[in-house]
């Protein structure tokens, strides 16, 4: 049994965790040292850390920090979508990220059904 507060990690969260920080490495290394990109890279890393570090306080609004992600990751896109460069790169990350999106949309889906709060 998993308590509140520590999360299990199935292929799905892995999964989530790869993109996630594939796509944060990738804004790392985009146009370094751009301080925007740098900060979007951490803003997923945090958000990431949110939903799944071992935190008690934080064990209670994951289904809150996963939408949070999730929009966050959208802004991300449309924000691309607006004036981001059509590049390979772009255009590979844009694909993690829309990946990121349903793959955390499925959690979510799956934790409802089950009645999980983890």
């Amino acid at each position: 049994m998993v308590s509140a507060n520590r999360v299990q990690l199935t292929p799905l969260r892995l999964a989530i965790i790869a993109l996630t920080v594939a796509t944060a490495l990738v804004h790392f290394a985009l146009v370094f040292p751009n301080p925007i990109f740098i900060l979007n890279g951490l803003g997923f890393l945090a958000l990431l850390g949110a939903l799944y570090l071992p935190i008690p306080q934080l064990a209670r609004h994951r289904r809150l920090i996963r939408w949070v992600l999730i929009g966050y990751t959208a802004l991300t896109i449309g924000i691309w979508l607006a004036v981001g460069w059509r590049t390979p790169l772009a255009y590979f990350n844009k694909a993690t990220e829309l990946l990121l999106i349903v793959c955390l949309l499925v959690e979510g889906r799956r934790e409802k059904s089950l009645g999980a709060r983890d």
